[in-house]
């Protein structure tokens, strides 16, 4: 098991770093978004299984994408 869960772990870093490639025309709420699933995805990797990891980055992009609102 620790076994997928390394690879689990390694997959959702690569899919960040590839995906963030693509972000240098994102606004900062998009872009907040982003990263917010990435880094869901990361944690419910470690901690979980395929359910987790999914879970991990719908929780993260909400965040993040509150966290990145304009305060206007």
């Amino acid at each position: 098991m620790t076994t997928l869960r390394n690879i689990s772990a390694l997959l959702a870093t690569s899919v960040l770093a590839i995906g963030l490639m693509g972000c240098g025309s994102l606004s900062a709420r998009d872009r907040s978004t982003a990263i917010g699933a990435g880094v869901g995805a990361l944690g419910g990797a470690v901690l979980g299984g395929t359910a987790a990891t999914i879970g991990g980055a719908a929780v993260g992009g909400v965040i993040g994408n509150q966290i990145g609102k304009d305060n206007k």
